[in-house]
């Protein structure tokens, strides 16, 4: 999968995506705090730094042309310094601003961000928050014409600031229907105005998926976000007239929905660094461009998944260059060839009060049925880690002409999905060697398996373990895959 990921990753540079919305300027105003103010009992800060930044649909237009894509944004600033700034900024990240529609009657949007130290202290807005006027409106809908004619994808970025007003998604709907594109939807608490756009993609936050569902209140936070949104995956996309709904959770990642298929969940980055913004904008930009060369759902949460983990560990509104996703993807890192430091490391994991997840398999050629099985397996738990067959073992199981790809090749490509923590080989006929030494909370096996067919199920057991049985998806195995291949060929011969 690695290498599928940077094929898809190198092919970005091919994707003209156009992004309509609300461009901001993000500002992070950093002190050091110092005697009491006079006036009131608050912390004196002496200002010693200043970083202005591009936000909202700005931040997403950034992000795209990190990543390589032909990039255009459509929106609106006023003729302020904040506009002057954000068009400056903007400028040298290769983003044109000759579509920035100027207005001087409106102020353009701003988000201060004051630290103290890299603790946030305050926040404060500027700028006009109405609906553009209707003669604002129109210019921006005469160039959206034909910048929506030459993008591959469309990108609403929609963070309440007034663009997109009524009139533009009107006008997004014609043409929409008249010559449909890949186009995502990425809204502030306004997700049901854009049912009859056509649109591809939806991508609210939890709070906004509550929202959209009706829900009074925040709801549970941590895991039990994704168990509170899980049942609601074709309501979602019910009320928003898409085909695809990711939800992100922050650092829990994102619960995918997809018409006709199972969810799928990524697993995100904890980080301690509260001086990151913007992840949904980079998901929303990796997202849009993995789906438009033409990847798989799930695939393309993989990497959208993976560019917001890089942007997660900067300070600021960032983005995730085309150079850092491909290292991101292929870190290998998780596999743990000493087993005497994998046990160290499940145990300070266990100290945390975190389950262990095992599963274990050959994982020759990745098809969609591991992936999804994979991301299934996780759920019982907290960290899973995955057996994997050495050469020789596969050998010995499938015979003389397997495996496909050697351990090296099957450890790189699992390495890059989310849901694995830890991978580790083993080189007997079974892996009950592997689970004394995992000793997990959760053996999790696929297939047509019973638990009295697994031989490692009372290894499990005897260490205090469960097993759970998972069927894997129907027509999809290595084997299957392998046996087209070979009738394919055979048919070229004869031919």
């Amino acid at each position: 999968m690695s290498e599928s990921m940077q094929q898809i990753i190198q092919s970005f540079a091919r994707v003209n995506v156009l992004v309509v919305g609300d461009a901001l300027l993000d500002t992070y105003l950093e002190g050091v705090p110092g005697r009491l103010c006079r006036e009131a009992p608050v912390p004196l800060l002496d200002l010693i730094d200043r970083k202005d930044m591009p936000g909202g649909a700005g931040n997403t237009a950034v992000n795209l042309r990190a990543l390589g894509a032909q990039t255009t944004l459509l929106s609106v600033t006023g003729a302020d310094n904040e506009g002057n700034t954000l068009r400056k900024i903007l400028e040298r990240s290769e983003i044109a601003s000759e579509n920035l529609v100027l207005c001087e009657k409106r102020g353009t949007c701003a988000k201060n961000r004051l630290y103290a130290g890299k603790q946030m202290t305050a926040r404060f807005d500027l700028g006009t928050r109405d609906c553009l006027s209707p003669e604002t409106a129109q210019a921006l809908i005469q160039r959206l014409d034909g910048l929506f004619r030459s993008a591959d994808a469309v990108i609403i970025s929609d963070y309440g600031c007034g663009v997109v007003t009524g009139e533009v998604i009107e006008h997004l709907c014609k043409l929409q229907e008249q010559s449909p594109r890949l186009m995502l939807v990425d809204s502030r608490n306004r997700l049901s105005d854009y049912r009859n756009l056509g649109a591809t993609v939806v991508k609210p936050n939890y709070e906004e998926a509550l929202m959209l569902l009706g829900f009074d209140g925040a709801g549970p936070a941590g895991e039990k976000r994704a168990e509170k949104i899980l049942p609601f995956g074709e309501e979602i996309l019910s009320l928003t007239g898409t085909h695809i709904a990711a939800v992100s959770m922050d650092s829990d990642g994102a619960l995918i929905f997809e018409k006709g298929r199972e969810p799928y969940r990524t697993y995100g980055s904890s980080s301690t660094n509260s001086y990151s913004a913007g992840a949904g904008d980079t998901f929303a930009a990796a997202f849009t461009l993995a789906l438009a060369t033409g990847s798989e759902t799930t695939l393309a949460a993989e990497i959208a998944s993976a560019a917001a983990a890089v942007v997660v560990a900067k300070e600021g509104t960032a983005a995730c260059s085309q150079h850092e996703l491909l290292a991101r993807v292929s870190y290998d890192g998780k596999y743990i060839t000493d087993l005497g430091r994998l046990v160290l490391i499940l145990e300070a994991h266990r100290k945390q009060g975190r389950r262990i997840v095992f599963t274990n398999g050959c994982f020759d050629i990745l098809h969609r049925g591991h992936i999804t099985y994979l991301n299934r397996a996780k759920n019982p738990g907290d960290i899973m880690v995955v057996g994997v067959n050495s050469d020789s073992s596969v050998q010995r199981l499938k015979g003389p002409e397997r495996p496909i790809n050697t351990l090296e090749d099957r450890v790189k490509v699992l390495s890059a999905l989310s849901c694995v923590d830890y991978l580790a080989a083993f080189d007997g006929q079974t892996a009950s060697d592997l689970v004394r030494v995992v000793r997990p909370d959760v053996f999790v096996k696929g297939g047509d398996y019973t638990k009295d067919r697994l031989p490692e199920a009372p290894v499990v057991e005897e260490l205090g373990g469960v097993v759970r049985i998972l069927p894997f998806l129907d027509n999809r195995s290595t084997t299957r895959i392998i046996e087209k291949v070979q009738k394919f060929q055979s048919s070229r011969v004869q031919g």
